[in-house]
């Protein structure tokens, strides 16, 4: 039986619930069924069965268990079932005769007597032991059910699948098509258990690490959480051991083994994750290593993975490995260390052997471990920099070269993008005495967390305590961070200095002559100097660039492309820049240019890609907490989802996004475009405009404006006309118009005369307003730019309706529709609908009454009967409150109405797609495009 008890509470298994309750539900209204919950010892089978029966308090529950010995007894789990209900029966052995359809009947019979007081929870635990018969027996009570209210649940280890017969392998097999699987925690729910265990307050990196050596299995987590002292989990990286219970299992198979085997995993215990049988028997002293390897992999101690010319071997769990290293002792495990550093042929793995069978300080293993740290610096990869300089400081012998080695690998830290592990050191950081160095670390973190006000402060004490002339390395990484910087505050003549002034200071191979140089074109383009920032970048490409360092040039060409109106080259850039694995890139890299894939997808029309990306990001963002580019990852979730109706998802990615007006501007850009998005989607233009304030707001503006990099004028200047402010939008748009034209920023002419051709429809200039519309879709004709393509037509044909242009406005409004069909933009879709209805041209509407309404009557019915104010149905159907008005006072008239609720009442929702949509509190939402 599983035996995690959740001591403290089920943690993390919500999903599986509910999965339960669907499965009690469809039980108690007709369908019944077998729940099999599934996955692997110590999951938390049990414990989720006992949650879930408790939550249910009137469900009477009823338990059986199976047992490794009596799986061959006929009937033995029915007979215990029996016995729950009261019965003198033993199974089989009572009615020898009936077979598994007359116990199942007779067990139908007991379940029904019993369930007669509320719903039946029929439990059985460690099903994989249960014999053939009894469960068979309970398949055939399940297919004579009909209206009894009875769920039966089997709980089963997944690892004694290949140990079953044919025929109870074929019966769990027919379970497992609607199976409740238990796989892992996560890093984030191994926190919580911690917390709830025993009060424990675990790090993000603390949780992951734990996470790894446990494979997230709850039940292997409580007992390490109960058998470590707490302190443990303030180091670094702790070497973790297995659980005593679990090693002592383990310990005995081992020692079952030969000398031979034994010396063998023994051996692999110290060296790679997986280590070549080569390696393995040179290390163990085995000349012939294939027999220890058979019994190895036979007693479940390693395993083997073959291919050419060469047998990996590994070890099924990490916890094997634990419990086979923590058997060696302290003297065993430096002394195979050492054994091991003068067998592999690899120097850096010689060199780690040699770092940990070190028991003091050793200042020239130390001196080693930094040299090697400064060549993969010159590579770009960030996290074995960090772990090599963490190394190397442990093995210092002296406080201050222990303290700078530390400071530089919490930098490296940060540059890898592993943010929380950066975190758990910062405290020891700042009790340092101040120096240059730690204040360009802390600056360094205080940046990626998203501060610019303490990263200001920070890096402005390195910048005055540095000597540019006697460390002209240390200067030129605050040039680098400062860069980072005014990214941040998207200031983009700061950028481009400090980056020159990198590049002056040191050789162009410097890691932060580098990082500037890959930024650089960026700031040039944001400054209206596109020419020399693409100038920039071919240059870069002609040059050389090796391994993690090219992913930060393909990161800011793919921004440049994007901006200057070529999103598919940028999104060949940008996939480009995605990948750390192989070339042991930088998360923090990673994560921008999927930020900003995910816009190029969505531009291009790749909605469904674009929201992978975003969730793909969104995860990996979790672990890493690089706050600076979260609001940007959100962006394009929330977007989406609003234009696909799917209002709960992109409620969630705006909290996600959200951030204050102390945040970089970087961050603050993003998070307003999304909520004004939204806003846009559901037809709020009031709420459009006060989400974009705080951009309207900003001091320093040239960057901001810059065409290409942050489209929110349009969306600003449509929400002013649709919110009557017809000349505040003439006036805001005009600097923008002259700004685009002058960069020829095709994409940014097109959204402007959008909103230059609403400005015209509302002072009544219809054939200005064509010429707008028709000039926006001219600049979009050659750019693969759907989305901005449908959002002109919607505008275009909203106004040509309003000026009574019906025909022509039907025309239009098709090509609107089928653009956001095809996009899946059914909030949109919905509105094209509603417009085509209003337009006129079809005959009147019979209402659910029989009274005939005109198409405008009935779009203004039906959105006042979904809530809406006479403004919002004004807005909604881009006509004036003084029409609504009069429309609403015909309608009463017609239908013999008092009331908004009466018209309510009349307009039910329909299956149109005019029903009203609903939030996550279920209040009927704002009328939606």
């Amino acid at each position: 039986m599983d035996s995690y008890p959740y001591s403290q509470g089920l943690v993390g298994r919500s999903r599986e619930v509910a999965q339960l309750d669907r499965m009690l539900t469809a039980a108690h209204s007709g369908h019944p069924s077998i729940a099999l919950i599934d996955g692997p010892p110590g999951s938390g089978k049990t414990a989720l069965v006992n949650h879930f029966a408790a939550s249910r308090t009137s469900l009477r529950v009823l338990r059986a268990a199976g047992v490794s010995w009596e799986s061959g007894e006929p009937f033995g789990v029915a007979g215990q079932l029996a016995r729950e209900c009261g019965e003198e029966w033993d199974g089989g052995q009572a009615e020898p005769d009936a077979g598994p359809v007359g116990v199942g009947l007779r067990l139908l019979e007991l379940w029904e007597r019993a369930q007669e007081q509320g719903g039946l929870l029929i439990v059985v635990d460690d099903a994989h032991w249960a014999d053939l018969d009894s469960l068979r027996a309970m398949r055939s009570a399940v297919r004579r059910m009909s209206n009894q209210r009875i769920l039966i649940v089997l709980s089963a280890a997944d690892d004694q699948y290949s140990r079953m017969t044919d025929p109870v392998k074929e019966f769990f097999d027919n379970c497992r098509r609607d199976a409740v699987h238990l796989g892992p925690l996560s890093p984030d729910e191994v926190k919580a258990l911690a917390g709830r265990r025993s009060g424990t307050s675990l790090s993000s990196p603390a949780a992951r690490h734990l996470h790894r050596h446990t494979r997230g299995n709850p039940l292997y987590l409580e007992q390490l959480l109960a058998e470590l002292p707490p302190d443990t989990w303030q180091d670094w990286q702790p070497v973790l051991p297995a659980p005593a219970r679990y090693s002592a299992e383990v310990l005995v198979r081992l020692n079952r083994c030969t000398a031979t085997t034994r010396a063998l995993v023994e051996a692999c215990s110290v060296l790679a994750e997986k280590a070549s049988t080569a390696d393995a028997a040179r290390l163990a002293g085995i000349d012939d290593p294939l027999p220890a390897v058979d019994e190895a992999c036979a007693t479940g101690l390693l395993s083997a993975a073959v291919e050419p010319g060469l047998v990996l071997l590994s070890f099924p769990h990490p916890l094997v490995r634990a419990s086979v290293v923590g058997s060696l002792g302290l003297t065993g495990r430096r002394q195979l260390h050492h054994a091991a550093a003068q067998v592999v042929e690899d120097p850096v793995r010689r060199l780690m052997h040699r770092v940990a069978g070190a028991s003091t300080a050793d200042p020239a293993l130390a001196d080693e471990l930094d040299h090697y740290a400064s060549e993969r610096a010159t590579a770009g990869e960030w996290s074995s920099v960090a772990d090599l300089l963490v190394r190397a400081s442990r093995l210092s012998s002296a406080r201050a070269t222990r303290q700078e080695r530390l400071l530089r690998a919490v930098d490296a830290m940060i540059g890898a993008g592993d943010i929380p592990q950066a975190v758990t050191f910062a405290g020891e950081l700042e009790s340092f005495p101040t120096g240059t160095l730690r204040a360009v670390v802390l600056g360094y973190l205080a940046i990626m967390r998203g501060r610019p006000a303490e990263a200001d402060m920070f890096l402005s004490q390195a910048w005055q305590s540095c000597d540019a002339a006697q460390r002209p390395d240390l200067a030129a990484r605050i040039c680098q961070r400062r860069v980072l910087d005014a990214l941040g505050r998207w200031h983009a003549p700061d950028l481009v200095m400090w980056a020159r002034r990198a590049l002056e200071l040191v050789d162009p191979t410097d890691p932060s002559a580098v990082e500037s140089k890959a930024i650089v074109g960026l700031g040039l383009a944001a400054m209206g100097r596109p020419a020399e920032a693409v100038a920039a970048y071919e240059s870069a490409a002609a040059s050389t660039i090796g391994s993690a360092q090219l992913q930060r040039f393909q990161l800011g060409r793919g921004w440049l492309d994007l901006a200057l109106d070529a999103p598919e080259a940028a999104r060949r850039e940008l996939e480009s820049a995605v990948p750390t694995v192989y070339r042991m890139g930088s998360t923090r890299i990673s994560l921008w240019a999927q930020g900003w894939l995910a816009r190029t997808q969505h531009a291009i029309g790749a909605w469904s890609e674009a929201l992978e990306t975003v969730e793909r990001a969104a995860a990996h963002l979790a672990e890493v907490r690089i706050e600076m580019v979260r609001p940007l990852i959100h962006w394009t979730g929330a977007q989406i989802h609003a234009l696909r109706g799917d209002w709960d998802s992109a409620d969630r990615h705006l909290e996600a996004a959200s951030v204050g007006m102390h945040h970089y501007e970087v961050m603050l850009l993003p998070a307003c475009l999304a909520r004004a998005q939204v806003a846009e989607a559901q037809g709020d233009y009031e709420r459009v405009l006060e989400a974009l304030a705080p951009v309207v707001g900003l001091p320093s503006r040239d960057g901001i404006d810059e065409p290409g990099f942050w489209p929110w004028q349009d969306i600003y200047a449509n929400a002013l006309v649709m919110t009557n402010q017809v000349a505040e939008a003439d006036a805001f748009l005009l600097p923008h118009e002259k700004l685009a034209a002058s960069r020829t920023h095709h994409a940014t002419m097109a959204r402007l005369g959008l909103a230059r051709g609403r400005v015209a429809g509302a002072l009544g200039n219809t054939d200005a307003a064509r010429t707008h519309f028709e000039a926006a879709l001219t600049h979009l004709a050659r750019l693969p730019l759907p989305y901005d393509r449908a959002r002109v037509n919607f505008a275009y044909g909203q106004t040509l309706r309003r000026a009574g242009k019906r025909r022509e406005a039907d025309t239009v409004l098709k090509n609107a529709r089928d653009g956001y069909t095809a996009l899946g933009a059914l909030t949109y879709v919905e509105r094209c609908n509603r417009e085509l209805k209003a337009g006129g041209l079809r005959t009147a509407h019979d209402t659910p009454g029989g009274t005939r309404l005109t198409a405008q009557e009935e779009a203004v019915a039906r959105l006042v009967s979904q809530g809406a104010s006479n403004q919002e149905a004004a807005t909604e159907l881009f006509i004036s409150v003084k029409t609504v008005q009069y429309h609403l006072t015909r309608i009463y008239s017609k239908l013999n109405l008092r009331s908004r609720s009466e018209l309510a009442a009349q307009f039910r929702p329909t299956d149109d797609g005019d029903r009203p949509q609903t939030g996550r509190s279920g209040a009927t939402r704002p009328p939606r495009p």
